[in-house]
């Protein structure tokens, strides 16, 4: 089965139905029939919900977390992903917070979904699905 990790701008694109909405929206139909697999690190997680507050209220946001979490896996961090997480980290240059998708994207051997092109940086050691980059 082919696993796909979100970054927290794919669900933010999901639920605000903006540009890659039908991407995401593709892969959570298919998540729901197990046709993929799903999975967010809870630190994209948390990202998602701050950046969902400022559209919607907190608690519907946390509402739409749920909801998300009915399909795609939260994957929690430990002190060993913590480790490889910095290690990546310190070599990319990259946002924390994308580096824990990263990082669990390489060790899932799963694809990226996200319109960061940061990751390009990684080159093949990552495999991406680019969404669009800009958001208007």
């Amino acid at each position: 089965m082919k696993s796909y990790v979100l970054d927290a701008n794919a669900l933010v694109r999901y639920y605000r139905r903006t540009p890659g909405y039908a991407t995401v929206r593709e892969l959570v139909e298919r998540g729901k029939s197990r046709q993929v697999s799903l999975a967010v690190s809870v630190v994209n997680l948390a990202e998602v919900l701050y950046v969902l507050a400022k559209y919607f209220r907190q608690d519907k946001a946390l509402q739409m977390i749920q909801i998300a979490c009915a399909v795609v896996e939260p994957m929690p961090v430990d002190d060993q992903v913590a480790l490889d997480t910095a290690a990546i980290r310190i070599r990319y240059k990259l946002g924390l917070a994308d580096c824990f998708a990263a990082e669990l994207a390489m060790r899932l051997g799963a694809t990226l979904v996200t319109a960061d092109p940061e990751f390009d940086k990684l080159g093949k050691s990552l495999k991406v699905l680019a969404l669009p980059r800009h958001v208007r």
